[in-house]
């Protein structure tokens, strides 16, 4: 007994320990935040050379930014924090080193593969918006913290600075320096072309223009088509114009990323810094699919893995929702024409569900 006793103060203060750690923060939201801002500081203070090199003409772009890592993480951990999303993420990490992982990412975060079987121009819409967004994003937010920076000597030299380290010299009319100039021009210009193409498929398509709506998917494009139309006036105005009206287009400029920058998390944009997680989901299908199919109870074809199956049907259960039907079958075990066909069979009493038709559409890629 005095043995037991004794081992309860340590037990418990060990768990106390764990507690008070585990306790630091309010919640998920607040500790992915303070990880975040301490990991932009701690960069920022490398990079700046202990802050003694900073743009304060890039200031608000940097208050910006913060609030749209606010709004990233909180969207993002609203939805890490549902049932079937931490089933993707938990798997999806421990099949991360997968042998098709790397091939998996070029598909889904390089060239888009996956949507090539829509067609080629909607696929050229999306690389012109990514590698465009993609670009801007590489140049900017470095510069912004003050990663990076260039400086010119006086013998015609032009210096790239990262981290406080001189990474490279090149002639100030060379090539590189002309890329480095214009990076955000080409990213520009990308951007445009892109968001004209999917604003005229979305304004020529019918059945685009039946599902569209303006504030959700017209406003994003609106939003990216301002900020690079106002990022090339800032050129054209250094360039043709002596930097008349610099300031003012700087201001609206900037303004105008700002506002994009803080809807971003909560809107159609929010795709774009998610789309990582499709590498997850892409090899919790091929990894699970490769083990065991699942067949459809009515029809016989293997529609699913037989994980997913049972991910589905213990998911709807922890949202305490009831698929089994009285047939004896989950609807979750239902191939997806099937289970349109069994909803009809429930309302006109007639079992269509049972004929052996197959729907025009359903191997249909894209």
């Amino acid at each position: 007994m005095e043995q037991v006793t004794s081992k309860q103060p340590i037990n418990g203060s060990n768990k106390k320990h764990q507690n008070n750690i585990n306790n630091a923060f309010a919640s998920h939201y607040a500790k992915s935040m303070f990880i975040a801002i301490s990991g932009l500081a701690i960069l920022t203070f490398i990079g700046t050379r202990m802050f003694t090199h900073v743009d304060l003409n890039l200031y608000g772009y940097m208050v910006g930014t913060i609030v749209f890592l606010g709004g990233f993480f909180y969207r993002f951990i609203a939805w890490g924090e549902r049932p079937p999303t931490k089933i993707m993420i938990k798997k999806g990490i421990k099949l991360l080193f997968r042998k098709s992982t790397p091939k998996t990412s070029v598909d889904h975060l390089a060239t888009y593969k996956f949507i090539w079987n829509r067609g080629i121009y909607r696929w050229t819409q999306h690389v012109m918006i990514g590698w465009g967004c993609l670009l801007a994003c590489a140049v900017t937010f470095p510069l912004v913290f003050s990663w990076m920076y260039f400086t010119m000597e006086e013998n015609g030299m032009y210096t790239i600075v990262l981290f406080g380290m001189d990474l490279m010299v090149v002639p100030a009319d060379g090539a590189i320096a002309f890329l480095s100039y214009n990076a955000l021009n080409i990213s520009a210009i990308m951007v445009i072309i892109g968001v004209c193409m999917a604003l005229y498929r979305r304004l020529k398509n019918m059945q685009a223009r039946a599902e569209q709506q303006l504030f959700y998917d017209f406003l994003p494009l609106y939003l990216l088509l301002f900020i690079s139309i106002t990022g090339l006036l800032l050129t054209v105005i250094n360039v043709f114009l002596h930097g008349k009206g610099h300031y003012v287009m700087s201001l609206i400029h900037q303004f105008s990323v700002i506002v994009t920058l803080i809807y971003l998390p909560f809107g159609k944009l929010a795709h774009i810094p998610f789309r990582p997680l499709s590498v997850f989901a892409r090899n919790y299908r091929e990894h699970y699919g490769e083990k065991e199919m699942k067949e459809c109870k009515v029809c016989g074809t293997e529609f699913v893995s037989t994980e997913q199956s049972n991910d589905v049907i213990n998911v709807l259960g922890t949202n305490n929702i009831e698929f089994n039907m009285n047939d004896g079958f989950n609807l979750a075990e239902l191939c997806l024409p099937c289970r349109r066909k069994y909803r009809i069979a429930r309302f006109s009493g007639s079992p269509t569900h049972q004929v052996p038709v197959k729907e025009a559409n359903q191997n249909a890629k894209g």
